[in-house]
């Protein structure tokens, strides 16, 4: 499935900057089932200087200044991906849950700094208590996990006015109400308390218009999955917010521990004071067969 990508942002600031410099997380990485066919920034006003490198984690970033007095600014990335589906394993197939939590060798390598805590995720008791009952003895890690993925979606509802980036995980737990980065990091908490290595994965879903309406330009939005790690397959994605194992609808952007390592934009601004800011995104096919959500 090949898909045109165009993020914007939009910031109009109450006063002049004079200097601002951000950090840009926007270009879909490279995967064996996803190409990056083109990508592009546009930047308006023109920046002083662009720097790109890969972070830590391995995602595409770039470093942006722009110089000179200015009351808005104009972040648009576009870019042209293609991605296809990849079969996940048999649940019943993959290891028992506690085998994966007493990782050892190669794959604890790959996969101990995920279960640990960070900036957004603590691990607690209570989180663990939420998990239990999907971790049953000996149940294998993949149907423990789907199981824990289908009760968060049953048990909360999706609320975009519920929480903030700084809502607490365990107010989110309490109340169990939220949104997709709410739901991402809760899982992951789960997760992470029962010893089991995940990471939070920021994109794009592709997403229809309601019936016998056209598709609305800037109306998409960025989405929140995570990736647990199963010995003998890798990284497996699942999406709680929607209950499944995202497919060819899903663009990957940047994978980290939590959203505080995959932020789209960041700034730094000298001047200004309050501002207002703008986030329009589309997710284009281009006519190819998709799966159903």
């Amino acid at each position: 499935m090949i898909y045109d990508l165009a993020h914007t942002t939009t910031y109009e600031y109450n006063n002049s900057v004079s200097l601002s410099h951000h950090t840009l997380r926007l270009q879909p990485r490279e995967l064996p089932r996803q190409q990056c066919l083109s990508t592009e920034l546009v930047i308006q006003p023109q920046p002083a200087a662009i720097k790109t490198h890969a972070d830590y984690f391995g995602n595409q970033m770039a470093f942006v200044t722009v110089e000179g007095s200015h009351r808005h600014l104009v972040i648009t990335s576009r870019s042209r991906v293609n991605v296809t589906t990849v079969a996940p394993p048999e649940p019943d197939l993959t290891p028992a849950w506690e085998k994966v939590r007493d990782l050892n060798g190669v794959d604890a390598v790959q996969s101990a700094e995920f279960t640990y805590p960070s900036p957004h995720i603590k691990r607690q008791p209570e989180f663990a208590a939420y998990a239990e009952p999907s971790f049953t003895e000996e149940c294998p890690i993949l149907e423990a996990v789907l199981d824990l993925t289908a009760r968060i979606h049953r048990e909360f509802k999706f609320d975009s006015k519920a929480t903030t980036i700084a809502t607490p995980l365990d107010e989110v737990l309490k109340n169990r109400r939220g949104v997709c980065q709410d739901f991402a990091h809760l899982e992951i908490a789960c997760l992470r308390s029962m010893g089991i290595p995940a990471r939070y994965v920021s994109g794009y879903l592709e997403t229809d218009p309601p019936p016998g309406k056209p598709r609305l330009a800037g109306a998409d939005a960025s989405h929140a999955w995570i990736s647990f790690f199963c010995p003998g397959t890798g990284w497996v994605d699942v999406d709680p917010t929607n209950n499944l194992l995202p497919s060819n609808r899903h663009v990957t952007i940047a994978w980290g521990r939590d959203f505080s390592d995959v932020s789209p934009i960041r700034g730094v601004l000298l001047g200004s004071g309050e501002h207002t800011l703008k986030v329009a995104v589309d997710v284009i096919p281009l006519n190819e067969p998709r799966l159903p959500l």
